[in-house]
């Protein structure tokens, strides 16, 4: 009896399937050291535990794709081992906090399937919860991935697309117990811009830039625990290259748009997002956010800003799409979150 996993095929899954991650992982204060060495990630709220006091928290939390490195990594075995790409995102919701101590473990159920045209490969939909030690969920996001089918003579599955939203609803986003930004310290933060300041339809160049080096993605990629094969093994691809962990490039964008949303401390909302091309070691990133939405909310000095987050490696600035439609060969990254301001 074989005692090694070769991962899940596309014939594998079935609609309603629920599978429990191995393995739980408890998160500490080297976790969040290892995020800011990793990215140059500088947001006061996760960086100073007497910052996030003053806005009502009782500690500074891991930051919030941390967080979500961590319960996505539990699932790649079982979802994206064999996977050809990990396509979107879409109704991610952040839940809690988690904070150092916190230990987290990862559900997922699959919502839908759709075999390819070519027969060789389909495309997997699930809804991945991240649960604490108490069983309280702290995140809860749907990923589809399109994954390699191992038997190719196996029966194509009924088609089953899930209906999702584009957008999260404001008054379903969940602010953290407590939060409160009328102390807030734009000095200490970085930045003087607060929510009005920012317009529906403004565009922001974040200016900087960072050269993606394998060493620090190879880091990153097992940090997080994610074991598919297209980051680690280069025979896995034919052009022999390692794929850049989606994650990462999330991470990194993120990190460069301080400069400019140094305010847009707390990430609540996935509404959507695409890995657009690939990334390999030796680009080198850049970002630009547009404001899509504003929204109060009944929190103290809390305003709500729904960003798209575009990560690029080159080409005209604030391009996206070309006139085909179709993602231009630059754009690595398309977000669209939700994130908490002070007013």
């Amino acid at each position: 009896m074989a005692k090694t996993n070769s991962g899940r095929f596309f014939e594998d899954y079935k609609i309603g399937d629920v599978i429990s991650h191995a393995v739980p992982r408890t998160v500490g204060e080297g976790e969040r050291a290892l995020y800011h060495a990793l990215y140059p990630a500088r947001h006061a709220l996760y960086s100073s535990d007497e910052f996030a006091r003053d806005c009502g928290l009782p500690e500074s939390p891991l930051d919030d794709l941390a967080a979500f490195h961590v319960v996505f990594g539990k699932t790649v075995p079982d979802v994206s081992l064999n996977a050809v790409a990990n396509l979107g995102y879409a109704e991610g919701k952040w839940l809690k906090p988690v904070f150092a101590g916190d230990t987290l473990r990862s559900v997922s159920e699959v919502i839908g399937l759709k075999q390819n045209s070519n027969g060789k490969s389909g495309v997997v939909y699930v809804r991945t919860r991240g649960l604490n030690q108490l069983d309280e969920v702290v995140l809860d996001y749907v990923r589809w991935v399109m994954v390699r089918k191992n038997n190719l003579d196996a029966p194509a599955p009924e088609t089953v697309i899930p209906d999702l939203n584009t957008v999260i609803p404001v008054e379903e986003l969940v602010i953290p117990e407590g939060l409160d930004f009328r102390n807030y310290d734009f000095v200490q933060a970085g930045e003087p811009h607060r929510w009005g300041d920012y317009e529906i339809g403004e565009v922001i160049d974040h200016v900087d830039g960072v050269t993606i080096e394998e060493a620090e993605h190879m880091i990153a990629t097992r940090l997080w625990q994610n074991t598919a094969k297209v980051h680690f093994d280069a025979t896995f691809r034919p052009d022999g290259q390692r794929l850049i962990y989606g994650g990462h490039i999330i991470s990194m964008a993120r990190a460069l748009s301080f400069n400019g949303l140094a305010n847009a401390q707390m990430i609540v909302g996935l509404n959507g997002g695409a890995h657009a091309n690939p990334c390999f070691s030796g680009l080198t990133v850049k970002a630009w956010s547009e404001v899509l939405d504003k929204a109060e909310t009944s929190a103290p000095g809390v305003g709500a800003i729904r960003l798209r987050l575009v990560a690029t490696s080159g080409g005209e600035p604030f391009a996206l799409k070309g006139e085909d439609g179709k993602y231009k060969p630059e754009v690595l990254l398309d977000l669209d979150y939700w994130a908490l301001m002070p007013m």
